[in-house]
């Protein structure tokens, strides 16, 4: 029963909530939570959202999830829980929901970070547990929409929703089906990553061939692979080198003069693999390679 939403009846009111008698269990409905026009009174039959909050309290709410047990919504993931799996914000003020590490890649790198987002659905266990399960296959087949012929190199936001050993499925922004092979990233990606890649065919099951690769007169050189690979493995992701670091100091980590770092960075930098603080005297690796909105 939990999970779902269930009408009941107004039992009692103090000045901060009515509590609702739902099959004989009693669940708070707090007055902010109330979204109905009409003023609700003892006696009443009211209908929400019912659930246990994070505290195990058991709460009704006219505010929806994003989510329900025949409803698919987007989610943002809040925690990331080795033990257990991933946290999603599903729009519920005291309780996010988790999606559980058995429906996770076993590679634990390939596993959603936070902000990151899910497209799931809830379901209530034999404990009375709410999960989040993450859609299939098929619910993003429904999903999709045919996309034009034109789309040869053109740059597409998209988010990861199954990932493979080869690969990993992507959804874009306009709702077309892609997938990214491992040779045209710089990472296997992660499950829910957001991703700007570009358009380079389209495979014979219909979907949109793409790659996070630069194109062909973009491509960076030795150096500046090198320069990510140092990012990459900094727990920050950032460095304190930026274009105006000494040359001695760059000569030492690096190894290159300070011009090829300088050349190397601006590469980096005009792909849209770093940032630059000056004022911190840091470049720092952009994971995502995206600085737009985070809806898709």
């Amino acid at each position: 029963m939990l999970g779902e939403i269930q009408k009941g009846k107004v039992i009692d009111e103090n000045q901060e909530a009515f509590y609702v008698q739902v099959q004989g269990i009693t669940y708070e409905l707090k007055k902010i939570e109330v979204t109905q026009d009409d003023p609700i009174k003892v006696g009443d039959i009211v209908q929400g959202f019912i659930y246990e909050n994070k505290d195990r309290k058991k709460e009704m709410t006219q505010f929806y999830p994003f989510c329900q047990k025949d409803q698919y919504g987007w989610g943002t993931v809040t925690e990331v829980r080795r033990d257990l799996g991933v946290f999603v914000d599903i729009g519920l003020n005291d309780k996010d929901v988790v999606v559980s590490l058995d429906d996770l890649p076993e590679d634990k790198n390939l596993w959603p970070k936070k902000d990151d987002r899910l497209l799931i659905r809830l379901e209530t266990d034999e404990k009375n547990r709410i999960w989040g399960k993450m859609a299939d296959e098929n619910v993003f087949e429904q999903l999709a929409t045919n996309f034009p012929r034109n789309l040869e190199n053109k740059n597409l936001v998209g988010r990861v929703y199954k990932t493979y050993e080869i690969g990993a499925f992507l959804i874009t922004d306009q709702y077309y089906l892609a997938f990214v092979h491992n040779s045209e990233t710089y990472h296997p990606l992660r499950l829910g990553e957001k991703v700007k890649a570009r358009v380079i065919g389209i495979s014979q099951y219909g979907r949109l061939n793409m790659s996070v690769m630069p194109r062909a007169y973009e491509e960076i050189d030795d150096d500046a692979q090198m320069i990510l690979v140092s990012l990459r493995r900094q727990e920050t992701k950032t460095l304190p080198f930026y274009d105006k670091s000494d040359a001695q100091e760059i000569k030492n980590y690096f190894g290159i003069s300070k011009s090829a770092f300088k050349r190397a960075i601006g590469h980096l930098l005009k792909a849209g693999l770093i940032t630059e603080d000056k004022d911190a005297g840091t470049i720092t690796l952009v994971e995502d390679n995206d600085n737009e909105s985070d809806e898709g």
